[in-house]
Formats: C-alpha cells, sequence, structure tokens
C-alpha cells in the first residue's frame, strides 16, 4: 500500500475509534470504549507509517 493509502485508512480508523469511544462513554459501554482506543492507535500507527514512507521516498528522490 503507498503512503497516501496507509494515511487516509488511517485517518478513517481513527475518527471510527473516536466515535466507538464516544458510543461506549455514553452507554456505558467500556468494552466498546476499550475497542475504540485500539482502533484510535491503529489508526495512528497506520498514518505513521504512511508518513515515514513519504519520507523514505523523499529521501531517496533526493538522493
Amino acid at each position: 500500500m503507498g503512503s497516501t493509502g496507509d494515511k487516509v485508512k488511517g485517518m478513517a480508523n481513527e475518527a471510527a475509534g473516536n466515535v466507538k469511544q464516544g458510543v461506549g462513554k455514553a452507554t456505558g459501554n467500556d468494552k466498546m470504549r476499550a475497542e475504540g482506543v485500539v482502533q484510535e492507535k491503529k489508526g495512528e500507527a497506520q498514518q505513521a507509517v504512511g508518513k515515514a514512507k513519504d519520507a523514505v521516498k523523499k529521501g531517496v528522490d533526493k538522493a
């Protein structure tokens, strides 16, 4: 997957995680809240991978 795809998937996972956390908090569902936290962290990691790929590509392009 390309860097843009990683970043987009990461943002989507982060957003979905935030929604799950909010619903879990509103309904008192601790399991859903925890799942939201995990999904948000997964999204953050995916975005970091995309940014790292961008950095590597820029470094290779300059070489």
